[in-house]
């Protein structure tokens, strides 16, 4: 037999199935459920399992994987000693093909999609490769065509027959010489991040800019870079050159660890320096003008939540003696559904101790002005024993001389913070300046004070499962978009947690959730750390096994801080009295 004929009388076994389904009523497509054989135009098999079918034309897509031998796709095996970047790359080949194949997405055409990537690289579950079995697996969301309720067969098998195997030939094995040097670029340079980032402790750093990023972005609304923004150079002072494993030196700007300050005119380029350094927790495609800059693992951002709940933190190091005799809350076991800015950022620097945080990255433009300072005429108006907030300003040194926690932060208002800063780093024109000598020559003695750091953290007991409707089952937590978890009638609001960038992230987050319960004696670190080490283990999907249901074709990598930054926003989170 013909190799064309093979394929077609692969693709005509479900083809003849789908057509026959023309015209019946939706639920018929339950039928699909299983495995099936279909071929690609070079003859390659391709497994198609349909894990789930969706109920209705309205319910969500159904979901569908599809193998091809890893063998087929002309990779290096060699390439999979890190397998991230290939996984990613190819999960973009995919999302490019789709593109360029798919239907125009209506309910009488349908569809497919997979888990498309923004310009992070990260452990992403849309791609699976098992050298062993000699398999590469990408996870599909399907909307199978109807009218009305009713099956278009027709055009299913166009989109499971044609449109699927087109796809899969293209992204997965037609790759060229270009395609293969692409997937080797994105993993050397995967490589390179990787180890400049561990390289920070090593250099005394907390980051790393190298020279001729480009740091703007295109748009507010894009994460691209901005082609025509000013190439970063850095201060020769600040200077640091790294030789990576490609064979490749940098050159670039290094952020000392201790207290620093990033001071400048407004529109110079300070919050875009420190957004960087929140995103350089993550490591970037080639070409995003950010690829050399990176950040130590354990940085945290830190901003005021007006609102958020506040469960067990012990803030006294910042607040204390609240007035209110009797009846004002406790600052050493801190609880509050309605936090002020003060309260929620001391709330938030206190959690993210509690997490192994070892940077905390803060811009005074999104910071409580009384959590951040306190002048010397608003010292003199109000005495300190009148005053229960104890600033930032008076605790940093501490931090960093006490518990070796680094601060980086933005200050364009204020000039107290150059009392206490180890480096001052100026912005003029995207530029940056080292001006630490002139800022030393304006600092003036400051007391400060010492810092406890709080206890590990055990919150109340607490399950993040939530009774089902009609007496069913438990409802699982569910992730709403990029910001927003729903758990039962509650939803955890992650809006102020900028170092998430991925859907996918909230996803897992979800998923980690779900398998978490508090028991008022484990401090929350170990749980979190737990989750973490089970994922680094076992892989992302480790964590569909907490009722899922289906196959996890969208979960993303997060950090323990992350998923502790979810918990510690839950209303329903109990105190421990």
């Amino acid at each position: 037999m013909a190799l064309g004929d093979n394929h077609s009388d692969r693709n005509n076994d479900l083809r003849n199935t789908l057509t026959s389904l023309d015209g019946s009523g939706y639920g018929g497509y339950k039928r699909l459920r299983g495995t099936h054989r279909i071929t690609t135009s070079s003859g390659t098999p391709v497994t198609l399992s349909v894990d789930t079918v969706q109920s209705d034309p309205f319910a969500p897509p159904s979901l569908v994987q599809v193998s091809v031998p890893f063998s087929e796709t002309g990779l290096a095996a060699t390439l999979l000693d890190i397998d991230i970047p290939v996984r990613d790359h190819l999960t973009r080949r995919i999302a490019t093909a789709l593109r360029g194949h798919n239907p125009s997405g209506g309910k009488g055409s349908g569809f497919l999609a997979v888990d498309t990537p923004g310009q992070q690289v990260m452990d992403r579950s849309s791609v699976v490769i098992s050298v062993p079995d000699d398999r590469v697996t990408v996870r599909l969301e399907v909307a199978l065509p109807a009218q009305g309720r009713r099956i278009r067969g027709r055009a299913a098998a166009s989109l499971l027959c044609e449109v699927l195997p087109a796809v899969v030939q293209e992204a997965l094995l037609d790759l060229d010489a270009a395609a293969l040097d692409a997937v080797e670029l994105a993993h050397e340079t995967y490589r390179d991040q990787e180890f400049l980032r561990a390289a920070l402790g090593r250099m005394g750093l907390v980051g790393f800019v190298a020279d001729g990023s480009l740091l703007p972005r295109a748009a507010g609304n894009s994460q691209r870079p901005l082609t025509e923004a000013v190439p970063f150079s850095s201060p020769a002072s600040l200077r640091h050159s790294v030789a990576l494993p490609s064979g490749r030196t940098v050159t670039g700007l290094g952020v000392p660890t201790g207290v620093t300050l990033i001071v400048g005119g407004g529109y110079h380029g300070k919050s875009t320096l420190l957004n960087t350094l929140e995103l350089g927790i993550y490591n970037h495609v080639p070409g995003d003008g950010r690829d050399y800059a990176v950040t130590d693992g354990d940085a945290v951002a830190l901003r005021a939540e007006d609102g958020r709940a506040v469960t067990d933190v012990d803030i006294s190091p910042f607040l204390h003696d609240l007035p209110g005799a009797g009846y004002a809350p406790d600052t050493r076991c801190f609880s509050t559904t309605n936090a002020s800015g003060s309260t929620s950022q001391a709330a938030g620097l206190v959690e993210a101790l509690d997490c192994g945080a070892t940077s905390l990255l803060i811009d005074e433009d999104t910071s409580a002005t009384n959590f951040m300072i306190r002048d010397d005429r608003m010292r003199a108006l109000v005495p300190s024993a009148k005053e229960p907030i104890t600033p930032l300003v008076d605790r940093v040194r501490s931090l960093w001389e006490d518990h070796g926690v680094s601060t980086v932060l933005v200050a364009g208002g204020s000039g107290m913070f150059i009392d206490v800063a180890d480096t001052v780093i100026m912005l003029d024109n995207y530029r940056p300046v080292d001006v630490t000598a002139q800022a030393t020559d304006l600092a003036e003695p400051t007391a400060g004070g010492g810092l406890h750091r709080p206890s590990p953290r055990a919150p109340g007991r607490t399950t993040f499962s939530s009774p089902g409707r009609g007496g069913k089952g438990p409802r699982p937590p569910q992730a709403k978009g990029l910001r927003s978890i729903r758990v039962g009638e509650e939803y955890i609001d992650l809006s102020a947690w900028s170092q998430l960038v991925d859907p996918s992230q909230t996803n897992a987050i979800a998923a980690a959730l779900r398998g978490l319960e508090l028991d008022g004696s484990t401090p929350l670190c170990d749980l979190v750390d737990a989750v973490v080490e089970h994922v680094g283990r076992d892989g992302l999907d480790a964590l569909s096994a907490h009722g899922a249901g289906r196959h996890p074709g969208r979960l993303a990598g997060v950090r323990r801080h992350e998923i502790a930054a979810a918990v510690n926003r839950y209303r329903g989170l109990r105190t421990r009295k």
